[in-house]
């Protein structure tokens, strides 16, 4: 068994259509379930740019959860890691595009990329805890990004009513069939520009906070 997980480990890319298969699960699947949105300032399909946080155990059913029209215009950060691959090949088949990297790795490549995918009109998707954690704890690089562009800071979270917990760092979370699966989208936030360190620290926890007040777990 250690020899095989080894083994798949070294796999760094699998062929894009093997993931046609999860993206087929996660589509029949959806209409198993219960779903809403809950949009109140009308984000679903903004009149400009947004960037937006989500936590990295809700990222199953996200680009399932978000509407066609909204996928074809939002660009995801994702990790340049291994994992980060299959999630890249994944989110394709939903029509998403991809941006490898992370606060740690590439940030300043990254930075300049999703800068230029706002200036296209592109909405730019992170998750602000991953890809090591630690759990809901967010990041700098959509404040930056946010502060930069003068774009709004949304925060998104994808709740379901049961879900298993997969025992990793961030106790991903796997909805059951027929939970009922809402996608929220908070307030926006405006982060001012030109921020000095002291300042990005207090948009970074405001926006902590934000998201965790939209973020449900049946354990809490």
């Amino acid at each position: 068994m250690k020899l095989l997980k080894k083994k798949f480990r070294q796999i760094k890319k699998f062929p894009t259509w093997i993931f046609f298969f999860p993206a087929s699960l996660l589509k029949i699947m959806k209409f198993c379930m219960r779903t809403e949105i809950k949009d109140p300032c009308g984000y679903v399909n903004p009149d400009k740019p947004l960037v937006s946080v989500t936590w990295h155990n809700r990222l199953l059913f996200f680009p399932a959860m978000c509407p066609a029209l909204s996928r074809k215009h939002t660009l995801a950060v994702v990790s340049p890691s291994r994992d980060g691959q299959y999630v890249t090949d994944l989110i394709s088949y939903f029509g998403l595009k991809s941006l490898r990297g992370s606060s740690s790795k590439r940030a300043a490549p990254v930075l300049r990329e999703t800068i230029k995918a706002i200036n296209n009109g592109f909405n730019v998707s992170f998750t602000p805890d991953g890809p090591r954690g630690p759990k809901y704890k967010m990041s700098k690089g959509p404040i930056i990004l946010a502060s930069v562009t003068g774009s709004k800071l949304v925060p998104i979270s994808i709740n379901a009513s049961s879900y298993w917990e997969i025992k990793s760092w961030d106790n991903f979370q796997i909805p059951k069939p027929w939970a009922k699966l809402t996608l929220v989208l908070g307030e926006g936030m405006e982060i001012p520009p030109d921020l000095d360190d002291e300042g990005i620290e207090k948009c970074r926890e405001a926006a902590e906070k934000a998201l965790m007040e939209i973020t449900i777990d049946k354990n809490a």
